[in-house]
């Protein structure tokens, strides 16, 4: 079932001030990444909570969420490098990891120096949320993972379910499910085919497939934005199924499981984290991939109670 847009539902006149005051608080400015400036938006009062976006999306893909979440939270969004209003670099080795995690080190230092936040990530942005939990939990007060595994996780467990015949169709039904990620080892190709053709057919795709509506998505800056981020995947997968390392962390983890993702099986997304993640619970959602698209209350919803049971609150 598909969220109705906030502005659309019937409210109380308190429901619809606290709204109306959540979003006069928004302001957006600019900081100063890992040699990348990084356009960071921010909307109402209380415990700091991050947005983190995936590919090839915006901050934007997260307005949904937001919107709802800002009635009890200060939400902080950004678009990471190479997306929307935030640098875009050209080389692929600017896309690594390392300079991910240090990009939102540079946006926690700058809205909440002195306390953790709580953290979502959908997508890419769930993959490098990972990466960040793991490198640095001191800064987290707990952790939403959207669609998006750590992809030391996801390695590992492809290796211990090809070792047994029950896992070894899982494994196989996932590689399926990720057949363009060898695409976008191709040089050029994926750029042009981006630039020329997949960008201007994204939104009548995502409302085809995944029930996104043509309104709200996606993001004018969607060509450049995926011919950029394009390049998370030639910076960073080869060498984590090559060699994954062995990466936890003792954030409290939730997982939310899109049960009709098409890039990411139910079974990686349920399985992978739970070796790693000391306090981990896993939330099946009848959704596709774009959940906080097509779903933002739920997703919402998901959030806030992870935040309440996490029992730690960040700065306000």
């Amino acid at each position: 079932m598909r969220d109705e847009p906030p502005a659309e539902r019937v409210r109380s006149g308190r429901d619809q001030g606290t709204r109306a005051d959540a979003q006069a608080a928004e302001h957006s400015r600019r900081i100063q990444g890992d040699g990348v400036d990084l356009a960071v938006h921010e909307r109402g009062r209380g415990p700091a909570v991050l947005l983190v976006h995936g590919f090839p999306d915006t901050h934007a893909v997260w307005d949904g969420v937001a919107e709802r979440l800002a009635a009890r939270f200060r939400v902080i969004t950004y678009d990471v490098r190479g997306a929307g209003a935030s640098s875009r670099p050209r080389q692929r080795d600017a896309y690594r990891f390392e300079h991910l995690v240090a990009d939102m080190r540079a946006v926690l230092d700058a809205v909440s120096p002195g306390a953790p936040v709580h953290l979502a990530g959908h997508d890419w942005g769930a993959i490098q949320s990972w990466e960040a939990v793991c490198a640095m939990p001191e800064r987290f007060a707990s952790f939403t993972s959207i669609s998006g595994p750590c992809l030391d996780h996801a390695a590992r467990w492809m290796r211990a379910g090809l070792r047994r015949p029950s896992g070894v169709r899982a494994v196989a039904r996932q590689l399926a499910h990720s057949w363009y990620i060898a695409a976008f080892q191709t040089p050029v190709v994926p750029e042009l085919v981006w630039r020329h053709m997949l960008a201007r057919r994204w939104a009548s795709l995502l409302e085809r497939t995944e029930g996104v509506a043509v309104r709200t998505h996606p993001a004018p800056t969607l060509a450049e934005d995926a011919a950029a981020g394009v390049n998370l995947y030639r910076a960073n997968m080869l060498g984590r199924r090559r060699a994954p390392g062995e990466r936890r962390t003792t954030v409290p983890t939730q997982v939310v499981v899109a049960t009709g993702d098409a890039f990411v099986t139910p079974a990686l997304a349920a399985e992978a984290a739970r070796p790693f993640a000391e306090r981990l619970q896993v939330r099946p959602v009848r959704a596709p991939h774009w959940v906080p698209l097509t779903q933002p209350g739920e997703i919402a919803r998901l959030i806030a109670e992870h935040i309440a049971q996490a029992g730690t609150s960040a700065a306000r």
